[in-house]
Order: C-alpha cells, then structure tokens, then sequence
C-alpha cells in the first residue's frame, strides 16, 4: 500500500509539473498575414480549388515564427478553427479518411508541427484538457509546443464553431482576427437557438449531447443553464437538462456562409 501511495504521489508530481506553463508564446501583435492563410484555406476548400500549394506554405513555416505569431487568444482561436475546419474537410473528401484515425492521427503540418485533429481540438483550442473526462481532467504530459500554441483559457464557444462533418455538427463559418469575439457569439446563439428544445410543461431542456462531452468547458450543468439564459433569455434553473442523441450521419460543406 505504502509503495502504491508513493508511485500514485510522483505519477501526480509529473503530471503537474507537464501542466507547468512555458515560455514561448509573445506579447507582440499577431501576425496577421498568418492569420488570414488559415481563412484562404478554408475557402479553397469552400470552392473546391486546390490547397496543395497553401498546404506547404502552411507545413514550411519556422515553428517559432508560428508560435509567435499567433500571439494572443484570438489570434489562436481564429487560426486553429479555420484549420481544424479545412482540414477536417481534406482528410475526409480528398484523403478518404474516416473516424477514428481522422481524429487520433498526426496527418496536419502546420509551421514544421505534425499534429492531429485531437491535438488541434483537445490540445490547443481546450487547452490541453483530456478528450474522455468532461473536461474536467488535463491532459498528461501534452508537449511543450502544444503548450505553446494553447490558448490560455478556455473559450466554451468553439464547440459551436468545429465541424467534423456530422450532421448534428455546427455549420462551417469562416472567422476573422477582427471580429473573432463577435462571430463566436453569434455561432453560439445561433446553434443554441437551433439546437435546443424547450418543455415548459415537463420543465426539460434538451440541448446538444456537446454540451455532455466538454460539460467542464461550460460550468457544469449550472453553467449550461446560465449559457442558456444568456442565449435564449429564459431561466432554466428549475429544469432539468436532457441531452440529445448526436447525429453522426455524414454531411459535408456545411458552410453558413
């Protein structure tokens, strides 16, 4: 017993130590040329245009030059959800790949970085939180330059903005620099209004099951009430919340836009 509580203590010391924030990420002001590549991505993929020649320049960045040019959350958030929307969309239609190795494997190269649509998702955009516990647990040991490249908190509004072509995903918009906070607000109320079925008489709310998967992400069931009532204008905090069967029926281009 004594042995298993000492290997339990040091396995808890190294995972809080690889949760140890690292230097890396700048002050500056986000590079925007950067930026917008992400966004000309997703729309060649829109058009059904070529990406090969974006793909590279995208894979032949310098990696610190990535890492400093998506110098704050907004930057990051704008970059990565364009990716992981473009990419999600090359992987399935030209590459033919399919769940669960278009997830788990590393077939994106981004500034030098080899990385999956789990790590985009998981690591960067949730802030390297494991994909399996609510969000309530970190990842173990994520990887410096996933840390590097992480938001430094956790925006709930990008479960309203991924796509991974199902049909209970969120449509597809392409996001800005400029007015990242605003789209995302927008996506959210747009999806929850969509999205959500109220009962007044049973007092349920059945929402999206993404709200189930990342509960952590949102506040736990109080803080989806509390979302709800921001985006619906009603108080849900006598209901009870249900939680939807998610469609995974494939459906492609989804684009709002």
């Amino acid at each position: 017993m004594k042995w298993i509580l000492v290997i339990t203590g040091l396995v808890l010391a190294l995972w809080a130590v690889g949760l140890l924030p690292v230097a890396g990420q700048s002050n500056k002001e986000p590079d925007r040329k950067l930026i917008a590549l992400s966004g000309k991505l997703l729309l060649q993929v829109k058009m059904d245009e070529p990406v090969d020649s974006l793909r590279k320049a995208l894979a032949m960045m310098i990696t610190d030059s990535l890492i400093s040019g998506l110098a704050d959350d907004d930057a990051r958030k704008t970059f990565w959800i364009n990716i992981y929307n473009a990419y999600f969309q090359i992987l399935a239609t030209k590459e033919k790949k399919t769940r669960p190795a278009i997830f788990k494997e590393k077939l994106i190269t981004i500034g030098g970085v080899k990385l999956s649509l789990d790590q985009i998702e998981h690591g960067i955009l949730r802030r390297y939180r494991a994909k399996l516990s609510l969000g309530y647990l970190p990842q173990f040991f994520p990887g410096k330059t996933i840390k590097q490249l992480a938001v430094s908190k956790i925006d709930y509004r990008i479960h309203f903005a991924l796509n991974c072509g199902a049909t209970s995903c969120p449509p597809i918009a392409f996001y800005d620099y400029g007015k990242i906070d605003k789209q995302l607000s927008i996506a959210a109320s747009s999806f929850l209004k969509t999205d959500t079925q109220i009962n007044p008489q049973k007092k349920t709310v059945m929402v999206s099951r993404i709200l189930q998967w990342f509960k952590a992400d949102f506040g736990g069931n109080n803080g989806i009430k509390i979302i709800l009532k921001k985006y619906l204008g009603e108080d849900f905090s006598e209901y009870s919340l249900k939680f939807k069967e998610y469609d995974w029926t494939q459906k492609m281009k989804n684009f709002d836009s």
